[in-house]
Order: C-alpha cells, then sequence, then structure tokens
C-alpha cells in the first residue's frame, strides 16, 4: 500500500496517450441495455498532489458530473437498465509552470466508481473500480507544461473528459452482464480486476526510481 499524495505525485510524471478535450463526438460503444440514473459524484478526502495547483473542489465535482453526462447520458444510450454511478474523486495533481523541455509536470486525477444497478437494488461492483488518468496532450503541452498554456479550470475538464471515458470503456468490458437473462457464465467474468494492479507497480516503481 502506498500514500495517495505520493500515488497522485507519481502518476503526474507518467506519459501516457489520452483522448483529446473535446466535444464527445466518437461513436457510442457497446453497452448493452445501458441507460444513465443517477450520477452522483463526492470528493470529501479530496488529496491534492506535492506542486500541484489549487482546484475548487466543488468545481472539480462538477466537472466531473458534466463529463459522465455528456459521454454516458440519454443522447447516447438510451437502453432500458438504469445504471446509478457513485464516483469520488481521490486525488489530483494539477501541472504548474515547469520548465520547458526539462520539466515537463502532467496533471493527473485518481478515482474509484460504484455502479449500481436499479433494478436489482445492488452494487454491480461490490469493490470500487479504481481509474488512474492522466491530462491530454495539447500541442503546447508537447513542448512545455499545460500549467503555461491553460488554466486549472481547463486542465479539470481535461482530465475529467479523459476519466469519463475511461468508466464508459468499463462499462463497455462488463456490457455482457447489463442486458437479461444474463448467463451464469459471463456473470462470471464482469466486474473483475477493479484494483489497477499495472498502474500501481508503474507508480511504484517510478516512485522507486525518484529515491
Amino acid at each position: 500500500m502506498f500514500r495517495l499524495v505520493a500515488c497522485v505525485a507519481a502518476l503526474a510524471a507518467l506519459v501516457s496517450c489520452t483522448a483529446p478535450t473535446k466535444e464527445v463526438t466518437d461513436e457510442p460503444l457497446d453497452l448493452g441495455d445501458f441507460v444513465l440514473g443517477h450520477n452522483i459524484v463526492v470528493a470529501p478526502d479530496i488529496q491534492k498532489g506535492p506542486l500541484s495547483r489549487e482546484a475548487d473542489t466543488d468545481a472539480f465535482i462538477a466537472s466531473m458530473k458534466n463529463a459522465i453526462d455528456a459521454r454516458m447520458g440519454a443522447a447516447r444510450y438510451d437502453g432500458t437498465r438504469l445504471v446509478h454511478f457513485g464516483v469520488n474523486i481521490n486525488g489530483y495533481a494539477l501541472a504548474q509552470k515547469g520548465v520547458p523541455l526539462i520539466l515537463q509536470p502532467k496533471s493527473a486525477i485518481i478515482i474509484t466508481v460504484t455502479a449500481w444497478d436499479d433494478r436489482a437494488g445492488s452494487k454491480f461492483n461490490e469493490e470500487a473500480k479504481e481509474i488512474f488518468v492522466l491530462e491530454s496532450f495539447t500541442g503546447s503541452s508537447l513542448i512545455a507544461s499545460s500549467g503555461f498554456s491553460m488554466t486549472a479550470e481547463e486542465q479539470m475538464a481535461n482530465l475529467t473528459y479523459n476519466a469519463a471515458r475511461q468508466i464508459e470503456k468499463w462499462m463497455h468490458e462488463n456490457s455482457a452482464c447489463l442486458v437479461d437473462d444474463v448467463s451464469a457464465a459471463d456473470l462470471a467474468k464482469c466486474w473483475k480486476d477493479n484494483k489497477n494492479e499495472e498502474m500501481r507497480q508503474r507508480l511504484q516503481e517510478q516512485q522507486a526510481s525518484q529515491g
């Protein structure tokens, strides 16, 4: 187990290719009979990573809710299986101005997600899904930190856009269990591997390399 603050700092130093910040125009994925119900986002114990810009918690919550609504709402998914989301923003790092070409801090967010089956009145996933997300790279942030080119609000929008996309992908991975008459074989495969062990390992290696 490692401390969340250290995790956020290490995550912000990793390199990743993620979706660009823009209006959601990509094709919906197969989510079975999914339709979004309640979209609840909280951040009771949100932690700021070292050297991060300050983020307004209420603004972060609103940004996350808006991103989920835009990507997962009825305009894109209009099935009959009502699914509620409970999202906890655990930690973040918003890059400040670094040294171009030498020090390029990246923004990052860590969230956990629980999906609720309205029909059954219970959770789909007993163990919350961990999602670790880095900011998208723009033309300017390829050369310098996004702290130079983006406001804190823009960085939050960038991160929450990417986080919502990861939630969508997670639901797609479990779409076989979002329909009626789920087979026992499919049910046994759904909602597994909610701990992101690969990213945890990468973060631990990053921390070790930094001494």
